[in-house]
């Protein structure tokens, strides 16, 4: 019998915990799991317009703080703050520390050389992006109004809103859904477009698994 991991995930958005908690249960139950959420660092990536050199000391607070209750692993879910997760990665090296999209970018890549990349939170393209490799043809797309939605509380509409947005993604080889909160819009996604849709949380949750040796 294995002994739990304690995995910290650390969420700029509220919606974030549910779906990567749902992946867990379903992919590596008997985790230890610990959210951490600053709901503000999204709102104020939106109102700055960029990354700030403070959002980054914040990041490197909670991957300290995170790293000194004994975790294992950290798992950001949070894919507008590529760089300063990249910052809490080089300090806390060797602990394993993944961006919420790494693990769904390097299975994308194997789907062919075109993928749509659609998100909720427009942030998201500018820090995602360059995350591919070369050779890889991003083609973004904003569900405009879905994440109003979703924080209304409307999560039928989100879900459409995703699915509608997604049409002009159906000639990429896969789709790659850039929020865990745009998970659970996956099977209208593919119905809208047949094409592979690939989420964050089931491909990060994986390849913690197989970094922890689970």
């Amino acid at each position: 019998m294995t002994t739990p991991k304690r995995i910290a995930l650390i969420h700029a958005l509220r919606h974030s915990p549910p779906p990567i908690e749902a992946a867990f249960a379903r992919l590596w139950p008997g985790q230890v799991l610990m959210n951490l959420l600053d709901d503000s660092l999204s709102a104020d990536l939106a109102r700055e317009g960029k990354l700030t050199p403070r959002m980054t000391e914040r990041f490197l607070t909670l991957a300290r703080y995170a790293a000194g209750t004994g975790a294992d692993a950290i798992l950001f879910t949070c894919s507008a703050f590529g760089p300063p997760i990249e910052a809490c990665a080089r300090d806390l090296a060797p602990m394993p520390v993944l961006k919420p999209n790494e693990a769904m970018i390097e299975e994308a890549v194997t789907k062919g050389k075109r993928i749509g990349l659609l998100v909720t939170f427009p942030g998201t393209i500018p820090s995602m992006t360059p995350e591919f490799p070369a050779g890889i043809t991003v083609v973004p797309k904003v569900a405009e109004g879905a994440l109003a939605a979703l924080d209304a509380g409307d999560v039928a509409t989100h879900d459409r809103l995703a699915a509608e947005a997604a049409r002009d993604l159906a000639d990429c080889d896969a789709i790659a859904l850039g929020q865990f909160s745009l998970a659970r819009a996956k099977p209208l996604v593919e119905q809208a477009t047949g094409k592979p849709v690939l989420t964050t949380p089931d491909t990060a949750v994986l390849k913690l698994k197989r970094l922890l040796g689970g």
